[in-house]
Parts: structure tokens; sequence; C-alpha cells
């Protein structure tokens, strides 16, 4: 049994990786009820219990993804993840961009040219010309980030 003082390691492991069901209350099908394997907190089992519910039990998208605390947009989203990517594909994807995507070729090429003009300047100020000249605010740890990658990359 756990105790306030320790908390579920399951829990935790599942809140880290975001893998947390957002309404895991909502969750009212038997199988969760009334199996300790079954788990409501878990994203990504209840999740794929709803395709396999709809694939396999013939349930209708409104009645798997209502029984599995999801709506139907969340069930379509869902299985075109698993049609692409198998059972990886109901992983929590990371937030965030995925890339550098202020710091274009373009951009990269003025801060370039900035460099080669004064090669002196720190990051901060190159944040700060490229916010007074391009109207673009960007923190100068990205900017350090990106010359590194072009440096490694001999760009």
């Amino acid at each position: 049994m756990t105790t306030p003082s320790s908390p579920d390691p399951k829990l935790r492991e599942l809140r880290k990786r975001a893998a947390l069901h957002p309404h895991p209350e909502k969750v009212c099908d038997e199988l969760f009820a009334s199996h300790e394997f079954f788990d409501p907190r878990d994203a990504i089992q209840t999740k794929y219990e709803m395709l396999r519910r709809v694939r396999v039990d013939g349930l209708s998208v409104s009645r798997a993804a209502r029984r599995l605390g999801f709506s139907r947009p969340t069930f379509y989203k869902a299985r075109a993840a698993f049609e692409r990517d198998g059972l990886a594909g109901l992983l929590p994807a990371k937030p965030g961009p995925r890339a550098a995507h202020k710091l274009s070729p373009e951009v990269m090429a003025f801060v370039k040219e900035l460099l080669d003009d004064e090669p002196s300047l720190t990051a901060s100020e190159l944040a700060e010309r490229l916010r007074v000249r391009l109207d673009l605010v960007v923190h100068p740890r990205s900017i350090e980030r990106a010359l590194a990658r072009d440096e490694k990359r001999g760009s």
C-alpha cells in the first residue's frame, strides 16, 4: 500500500514521461475496474485499449472513446499515430519546437555577417541586434547553440 510520504513510483514515472491520462476518473471500462493490470492513469494503455475496443471488439468510436475517457478526435488522432508508428505512435511527443525555427539560414547568415564585421560580439549583443534590426526575439543561448551546430557542420 502506498502512503502519502512514499509517492507511487508508477504515477511519478507517468508524470515524468507526460503519459498521464488527463482524465483517469472518466475511464469507466470494465477491464480497468476489474483487473489490476489495467491502469486508468496510463494514457498509452488506455489509448491502446480504446483502439483495440473498436478494431477487435467492434465498439463504436464514440462508445470506446467515452468508456476510456477520451474524445472522438483523440481516437482518430491516436489511430492515425498507431497506424503510422505502431505502439510508439501512442507515446507522447516531446513538447516545443523541433528545430531552431527562428534561426533560419537567412537569419544565421545575418548573424555571421555581424560576427565577420565584429568578431567580439557576444550572444547577448547578437540577440539585441536581431531584436532591433529584424524584430526577432531570440534567446542568446539559442544563438550560441546554432553557432556551435554550424561550426560542427563546418558551415
